[in-house]
């Protein structure tokens, strides 16, 4: 579409990127089909042509307001739009140039304020977090519901990981809420990796990925982390480390996304590049490798939830399906796959009305074919999805650890 951005916009740091991105919309609204949000509340405003069409107006110096903010706050951020888009529009890279300009120009509500203070100061700090759940299972019944859906329903206790020594060895993102929220899920991965003569080398000093402070447009403080990882892994990648594993797709599509993101930092912007082309969602890694040595008893029914940040986000829509029908796991289609859960993120604290309507319409499509047990590859699908009280929902890979004969 034409784009003629204001003087102030030409000033931003990515203002070349985000006309280029604007240019790239040719307006045909395909994308509303497939967005969640739009489908709820049928408002054009809502959907990423009528959330584009807002940007390309702040950028082109129409006062930003309120409004706009609520319009673009609604955003899942799921990138089911990008799947869908013939002309490839890079929509989320646009959401956040357009995000970081509207916040600057208006001002949040003091509760909007706090809750997002919040949650950047809690979700990325491991220890402050674990001591918060811990609190909270203590308290459980008197925290409002919306806090209560987020406690663990039950917690499978961390496995003893493997000691052996492989000549190949990866790096593993540990993970913010995960080791909390589902402890065993790395320690399942590091034992199903050991099976393939393959080292898991933890990395202490990497922490939190990003992906909160950044998506709550606190973006040089998520540069920062990513920075800060990127510094941690060097040496191990240096060293021949042959990927950086995630077990949660979230992470995984930002630190995908390192080397874009930090492309004009010129400190950081080849070790980013490099950073990005060796993250690894978990399914990337095995489904590489000859499975034989994973002899599995999969008799139990499954479904599996795709997480957004998995098959819009990385491309690797059907990859985790297609693993576990080669283990000889039976999974049940689930209707409608392609639509977000509701989780996105810190978007069931921040939206949680949208995001308790999307969840039990997902849960509904995976529920369809009575699985025994649904599985996801990311840890906010995960609690989300759990955290209904309906269907038991657990990573992936535990199932798979769990099965090993």
């Amino acid at each position: 579409m034409q784009t003629t951005l204001s003087e102030q916009a030409k000033r931003l740091p990515r203002a070349e990127e985000a006309e280029s991105i604007l240019r790239t919309c040719v307006h045909c609204g395909f994308c509303n089909a497939t967005c969640p949000t739009y489908q709820l509340l049928g408002d054009e405003l809502d959907g990423p042509r009528g959330r584009i069409y807002l940007i390309k107006q702040v950028l082109e110096g129409h006062e930003p307001t309120a409004k706009t903010q609520l319009h673009l706050d609604r955003c899942l951020t799921c990138r089911n739009c990008e799947t869908t888009c013939p002309s490839g529009v890079d929509y989320h890279n646009l959401l956040d140039i357009g995000r970081a300009v509207v916040d600057a120009a208006v001002p949040r509500p003091l509760g909007q304020r706090l809750l997002r203070e919040s949650l950047r100061a809690v979700v990325p700090n491991p220890g402050l977090f674990r001591t918060l759940i811990n609190t909270g299972e203590v308290f459980r019944p008197l925290l409002p519901e919306v806090l209560q859906v987020k406690l663990p329903r039950t917690v499978h206790p961390a496995k003893a990981r493997p000691t052996t020594q492989h000549a190949r060895h990866v790096l593993m993102l540990e993970g913010c809420v995960q080791p909390s929220l589902s402890p065993n899920t790395n320690a399942a991965t590091a034992r199903v990796l050991d099976r393939l003569k393959i080292s898991v080398t933890p990395i202490s000093q990497a922490g939190c990925c990003g992906a909160v402070d950044y998506h709550l447009n606190a973006q040089e403080a998520g540069l920062n982390r990513a920075r800060r990882n990127i510094d941690a892994w060097w040496p191990s990648i240096e060293n021949g480390a042959e990927a950086i594993v995630q077990t949660a797709s979230g992470c995984g599509a930002f630190i995908k996304d390192y080397g874009h993101l930090l492309e004009q930092d010129p400190a950081y912007a080849a070790k980013a590049k490099r950073v990005s082309a060796l993250a690894r969602d978990l399914v990337e890694v095995l489904r590489d490798e000859p499975l034989e040595p994973l002899k599995v008893n999969a008799a139990m029914r499954i479904a599996f939830h795709c997480p957004c940040t998995l098959q819009h986000a990385q491309k690797l829509g059907g990859a985790v399906e297609e693993l576990l029908t080669r283990l000889g796991f039976n999974l049940t289609p689930v209707p409608d796959s392609h639509l977000c859960c509701g989780s996105a993120g810190t978007y069931s604290l921040t939206q949680p009305e949208l995001s308790r309507q999307l969840r039990d319409n997902k849960l509904n499509a995976l529920e369809s074919g009575k699985p025994e047990v649904i599985v996801t590859a990311n840890i906010g699908c995960q609690t989300h999805l759990d955290g209904a009280g309906r269907t038991p929902v657990r990573h992936w890979i535990e199932l798979v650890e769990d099965a090993l004969l």
